[in-house]
């Protein structure tokens, strides 16, 4: 009996979890309060401040303000003040973090071709926070500490901190080796949430479909989707595509209220 305790333990721990529905109805397990989900976000991003080139371009970052600005007005939460932060970077890239924080990489702005298309990304990344899939994702991992342990010993991290977890945990673990992806339903799910942002912030939804197109020439060769936990490109496309008809209307709705000044700052 005793050899089978420690197998036995994580069953009853996970069983008694506080168990959730995501915005889509997706069960979710989620460990941590939002408040301390918050703290790591907060602790991560100024971690990244520390380690990455803060963009001084005045309006690159008066564009991307203006965009993820628009984005952050439209949630429903009106308490939290988003931290925008640009990034000097080749990396095609963006990222939300849980307590109000936003990143963007100089070089998405060579893909992302227009105000539209960055706000598909941006819309896309808040998504993320609002689902709470950076509390399934630290919660996942504080779970299975273990099997993480393990897989640090095969990638010759060494030396990783439960603090570098949650950072791997977040997206953002390549200062130690590894990162855990969003799975295939998180991304799904922040697409269509991400959608419905940027078109109730006054952005063209259509345009998320040219802002993945030019995600998949910039990629390049993209294996078969059972091999990535993304959805592929095509499919990620056709989702899209399909909310259209949805979205369009608030799109339309939003258009007529709010100035699309932020094109002009680029």
């Amino acid at each position: 009996m005793k050899y089978l305790l420690p197998l036995i333990l994580p069953i009853f721990f996970i069983s008694g979890c506080a168990t959730h529905q995501s915005p889509t109805g997706r069960g979710q397990t989620l460990l941590f309060s939002a408040n301390e989900i918050n703290q790591m976000g907060d602790q991560s991003f100024e971690q990244i401040k520390t380690q990455e080139k803060i963009s001084k371009d005045k309006a690159t970052v008066a564009y991307v303000d203006c965009v993820a600005n628009r984005i952050t007005k439209v949630l429903p939460n009106k308490s939290i003040k988003w931290d925008v932060v640009v990034f000097e970077s080749e990396q095609v890239n963006a990222f939300a973090l849980p307590g109000g924080h936003i990143g963007v990489y100089t070089g998405l702005l060579k893909v992302a071709e227009n105000a539209d298309q960055l706000a598909t990304v941006i819309g896309h990344e808040v998504a993320h926070v609002l689902a709470n899939h950076s509390n399934e994702q630290v919660s996942r991992a504080q779970m299975t500490g273990m099997g993480m342990q393990l897989a640090d010993a095969a990638l010759g991290a060494g030396g990783v901190s439960n603090k570098d977890l949650y950072m791997a945990a977040l997206g953002l673990g390549t200062q130690v080796g590894f990162i855990l992806p969003y799975g295939r339903e998180q991304e799904s799910e922040a697409d269509i949430m991400g959608v419905e942002l940027m078109a109730r912030a006054g952005f063209d939804p259509s345009q998320s479909m040219l802002l993945w197109k030019n995600m998949a020439k910039a990629g390049g060769g993209q294996g078969p989707e059972l091999l990535s936990t993304h959805p592929s490109h095509s499919h990620r496309i056709d989702d899209l595509s399909q909310m259209q008809a949805q979205v369009m209307p608030l799109y339309m709705l939003s258009k007529g209220k709010i100035q699309n000044q932020c094109q002009n700052l680029k």
